[in-house]
């Protein structure tokens, strides 16, 4: 079996050994080099990717700017997930930053692993609970805070963001220009 990846949904649920059998035969690793695409925009997203190793993004091409809308470290699941549930081409392009090591499980292997044990529907939910969240909370940052708040909020939380990301890639994220981010950074530098 996969240690990462087991550690990872053990945290959420017990599962029996046969049950993780079932898990490790459902997912193959892939070994994927920077600056490759998992995931184009109008493609449809048919494997759910468990990061091993490395980093990736997530981001829309509006306007012929990419907009970030999110980062994928060692330890997380990726992919576009209204794509994979739906079986609609996706809206979002998926983009490795740094050499990675993935596990990737077809949407009929996830959908047969849920058949077979139950205790795997819940760690679905509980994954799907934990991106609605995510995604409502980003949304209220970006309605009610400050890009100075924002980029605090990012220190505190995401550490691993601004030591492994771009920072072009951390303003986009944060919706904000690079000059921007070097402004709020430098305001903070002096506030010490």
């Amino acid at each position: 079996m996969y240690p990462s990846l087991q550690a990872s949904i053990r945290r959420f649920v017990s599962l029996e050994e046969a049950e993780w059998a079932l898990i490790a035969a459902a997912f193959h690793p892939k070994e994927v080099s920077a600056k490759e695409f998992l995931l184009r925009k109008g493609q449809v997203c048919r494997h759910i990717a468990f990061v091993e190793s490395g980093l990736l993004r997530y981001y829309y091409l509006v306007g012929g700017k990419e907009m970030v809308g999110n980062f994928f470290f060692e330890n997380s699941f990726v992919g576009d997930f209204g794509s994979f549930i739906t079986g609609q081409p996706a809206v979002q392009f998926i983009d490795t930053l740094e050499d990675c090591r993935l596990l990737l499980a077809s949407h009929s292997d996830w959908q047969q692993l849920y058949g077979r044990i139950p205790a795997l529907e819940r760690f679905g939910r509980l994954l799907a609970e934990g991106l609605f969240v995510h995604a409502q909370q980003r949304t209220a940052s970006f309605l009610l805070d400050s890009p100075q708040q924002r980029y605090l909020n990012l220190l505190k939380n995401r550490p691993k963001v601004l030591q492994r990301v771009p920072q072009y890639m951390i303003a986009s994220y944060l919706g904000i220009t690079p000059e921007a981010l070097s402004r709020i950074r430098r305001r903070l530098a002096l506030e010490k």
